[in-house]
């Protein structure tokens, strides 16, 4: 992913994009389209109000977060207009249907401005709670790059700096314990994404007890659920699971496969709520990230933090499930 500084990104009238011949709707449009044949296709817990959205709470302070968050790796990388309506409609959609947690990093490209500028568009700005990374070497240059990543994403003070792949990690830990007693940032963290770095984010957990943890967590990749979950929990960390749906693995699993009957048992109606289900059922997760830019999406995941949560036998079910 390239890195550097992205300029601002000016998107207004882009929805009233002329369209070209032959009827093609613009941007805009088409994610209006697909949101709303989205919302008649999902049940009503998906349209339900957004104060029924599950919340868990943050350990380090007892605030309280609401459980499905968006993610924006890839998805929030983008200049084409029509990409960034559709980007727009989804964060506005995001948050009404009460969705705070955005996540982004310095590797994502341009997804940090993107995400402070559409939020400036929406009066969104200081009413979600922003998240992102540092991803260098060296305290000097890890500081620049925090105070960039803020700049772009327009908050003076970032609800959670997280240190990105553990890169660094014990002399970006120093300044952002610094950076919280100041106040710069609310929150702090670690985050990784594969297991074959479990054994040196539970060394870094024991030593350093951040406020919080990202993990890899899925029906696809449940390894951290091993270890590093429950010691999080026992730590008093909270957990943010990326990678819920493995980058698509588990929908390639179930390709052409109904969803059981058995899963309106905890309201889920659709596969995507019935893996998100499964990461929110674990009491040691505090949100999870889904990234998409798809309105329709949207509905289908931020529905899976409402009604009811499969129990532990259930659990165990929707795992054998994905293994057949």
């Amino acid at each position: 992913m390239p890195r550097g500084h992205h300029g601002s990104i000016n998107i207004a009238g882009m929805s009233r994009v002329k369209p070209p011949r032959g009827g093609a709707v613009d941007g805009g449009r088409r994610s209006l389209l697909k949101a709303l044949a989205a919302a008649m296709l999902l049940p009503a817990a998906a349209r339900a109000s957004p104060s029924l959205l599950l919340t868990r709470r943050i350990p380090a302070s007892g605030e309280t977060l609401p459980a499905i968050g968006l993610g924006t790796w890839r998805t929030f990388d983008v200049a084409e207009a029509a990409d960034l309506v559709d980007a727009q409609e989804c964060l506005k959609l995001f948050a009404g249907q009460g969705g705070s947690l955005v996540d982004s990093s310095p590797m994502y490209g341009r997804s940090e401005a993107v995400i402070g500028q559409l939020a400036g568009n929406l009066g969104l700005a200081g009413k979600l709670f922003l998240a992102t990374k540092v991803w260098t070497t060296g305290r000097e240059a890890g500081i620049r790059q925090m105070e960039e990543s803020m700049r772009r994403m327009g908050s003076s003070r970032m609800d959670l700096m997280q240190i990105h792949n553990l890169a660094d990690a014990s002399t970006h830990a120093k300044t952002l314990r610094a950076w919280k007693d100041a106040g710069r940032i609310r929150y702090w963290g670690v985050s990784h994404y594969h297991a074959g770095a479990y054994a040196e984010v539970e060394r870094f957990l024991q030593a350093e007890k951040p406020d919080f943890l990202q993990i890899n967590y899925s029906l696809a990749e449940p390894e951290s659920a091993r270890r590093l979950l429950p010691l999080a929990r026992d730590a008093g960390i909270a957990v943010i699971a990326n990678r819920p749906f493995a980058e698509g693995a588990l929908f390639d699993r179930v390709k052409g496969r109904t969803l059981p009957p058995w899963a309106a048992e905890f309201d889920a109606g659709s596969w995507a709520q019935f893996f998100l289900k499964w990461i929110l059922s674990d009491p040691a997760v505090t949100c999870t990230v889904p990234a998409t830019r798809n309105p329709g999406y949207i509905l289908d995941n931020m529905a899976a933090g409402r009604g009811r949560l499969p129990d532990a036998a259930t659990r165990q079910k929707m795992l054998a499930l994905l293994r057949n």
